[in-house]
């Protein structure tokens, strides 16, 4: 969706159209729900912050300005939300990633006898990445996530984030280091 349609869109919105924000939530919510789950690593948390996020932009979409992306916009309340949440939830990071990794060898022990080697593989791999993306410090994860699943520009990263460009591309180089060290993954 293009900026011309957001502000078409907001601004039937803002004059009564209630059922026309439906539009925005329809384009958006698969990006918006990939970000919490990547930043939490829960299917529940993902889809109640990501919810949130459509509820708070609503709320206050008349404090969006029309020169700026609403994706953007929306991007940020959710990363926003998202931070708050695991700053409540800071003491059980550890547990979560610990569980997660469980979780991850029981699934793929459960399927390794109806899928093919590759595609367990495949699987694998992708679980032990949401792992480690999961013991990242937060700022470095979101980065990360925003750059690599958000499929976001460094420019786009800093300002959701409110950073400058630099720290943005810092964050980003940082998340991937650590990853490939927790991964045991040689460049």
């Amino acid at each position: 969706m293009d900026r011309e349609q957001e502000r078409e869109i907001v601004a039937s919105v803002l004059a009564g159209d209630r059922e026309a924000y439906a539009r925005l939530v329809d384009a958006y919510k698969t990006p918006v729900f990939n970000l919490a789950y990547r930043m939490t690593g829960s299917i529940p948390e993902a889809e109640d912050l990501a919810q949130e996020a459509f509820l708070r932009a609503y709320e206050g979409l008349w404090r969006w300005r029309p020169e700026r992306s609403f994706f953007v916009w929306l991007y940020t309340i959710g990363l926003n939300l998202i931070r708050n949440h695991l700053k409540k939830r800071r003491g059980s990071e550890t547990r979560d990633a610990d569980w997660a990794e469980s979780i991850a060898r029981g699934s793929a022990d459960a399927r390794a006898a109806d899928r093919p080697e590759e595609a367990l593989l495949e699987d694998e791999k992708q679980k032990r990445l949401q792992v480690c993306l999961l013991k990242l410090p937060a700022d470095l994860r979101e980065a990360v996530v925003l750059r690599f699943y958000g499929e976001r520009s460094f420019e786009e990263i800093a300002g959701i984030c409110g950073i400058s460009l630099s720290a943005a591309k810092m964050r980003v180089y940082r998340g991937l280091e650590r990853l490939q060290e927790m991964m045991h993954i040689r460049p």
